[in-house]
């Protein structure tokens, strides 16, 4: 299958272009490193979906983001974007697309009281944080919640503009799979790690900030108390992912969407610890501080894209950070000449 995938030339996309070619796909890379090659331009799109059978879309805007100020260029990028792909694949008549979703359309993960069994806390108060309680209580009781595993079904509730921009990223997919009869899968990644993550950069994930300060000999500098959960995904699974979806584009149109992760919930403490273990650095620093608009804990339940699609996880969180701190990379990945580090 002849597939354009957009950001092919970053961190995920490069990933997965690698994954397609081992499985004898035939991947275009459509990325922004080269000149006139913006997914908002609709003469660009057009010349690149020339031939394509199916378009893995992972062209994004990433990241928090620093203030509200930073919403028209994510607004941009990612839906005005993904509207421009859209519209561009319906005329060429492409019906079949992978988007890359995320985690982050939950808002908060999946609570339960004690009392008032699953329930759903609205935002941390900044006066909250500021004085070091990190936990979410019961809205309707103030108890101590129990936190689990988010599935597809759950509502969403994005919290900053990042995450609104990927749940419009998927109405209008979905919208367009209704209009065209087209068939949209929807990946929600969670945390991915993994050879060729970004460094040193305001919208690197946790994991590349962790590394970079290891590479400088410094300690990292653990958010909060270190306690939130998340859901570390390796790249290379994430690349799986994606190819085993690829296939399911033909069963019929529709849209889909499918969480992605390891179901190996670890807390932010735990990644920062495994890291400096195995680059033999200095221990994480847990400073108390925090940024409004991070969630406490998102964790996935990926049963859906494991029954459904047949899809499995194959880098356990341990052989994940020894790799990640610089050790060797797997031979998949050497293979494919993706065993670099950025």
């Amino acid at each position: 299958m002849r597939v354009l995938v957009t950001g092919g030339a970053g961190f995920i996309g490069s990933h997965i272009v690698a994954e397609l070619i081992g499985r004898g796909h035939d991947p275009v890379v459509f990325d922004m490193t080269e000149e006139g090659r913006d997914v908002r331009d609709a003469a660009a799109v057009r010349r690149a979906l020339a031939g394509v059978d199916a378009v893995c879309h992972q062209a994004a805007k990433v990241g928090l983001g620093k203030d509200f100020g930073d919403a028209p260029a994510y607004v941009s990028v990612n839906d005005l974007g993904t509207a421009v792909l859209l519209t561009q694949m319906a005329d060429a008549g492409v019906r079949r697309l992978l988007l890359a979703g995320s985690m982050v359309v939950y808002g908060e993960g999946r609570y339960a009281c004690a009392a008032h069994g699953v329930v759903r806390p609205g935002p941390r108060a900044e006066a909250d944080l500021k004085a070091g309680r990190f936990e979410p209580r019961c809205p309707d009781c103030g108890a101590d919640l129990a936190p689990g595993l988010v599935s597809e079904d759950a509502p969403m509730d994005p919290r900053n503009v990042y995450a609104t921009t990927k749940l419009a990223q998927e109405h209008l997919a979905a919208a367009w799979a209704r209009a065209v009869g087209g068939r949209v899968i929807s990946l929600r990644y969670h945390n991915v790690y993994g050879p060729g993550m970004p460094r040193d950069t305001p919208y690197a994930g946790v994991a590349a900030l962790f590394r970079s300060a290891l590479a400088r000999g410094a300690a990292p500098r653990v958010f909060e108390d270190g306690g939130q959960r998340r859901d570390f995904v390796h790249v290379q699974d994430v690349a799986s992912a994606n190819a085993v979806a690829l296939d399911a584009l033909a069963e019929g149109p529709g849209f889909a969407a499918y969480n992605v992760g390891s179901g190996d919930p670890r807390t932010v403490g735990d990644m920062a610890q495994a890291l400096a273990t195995a680059c033999g650095g200095p221990d994480p620093v847990v400073t108390g501080e925090y940024r409004l608009g991070d969630v406490r804990h998102i964790t996935a339940d990926s049963a859906r894209l494991r029954r459904e699609l047949g899809w499995r996880p194959a880098v356990a969180f341990a052989e994940g950070m020894a790799e990640l701190s610089g050790g060797t990379a797997r031979p998949a990945l050497r293979e494919a000449g993706l065993a670099r580090q950025p």
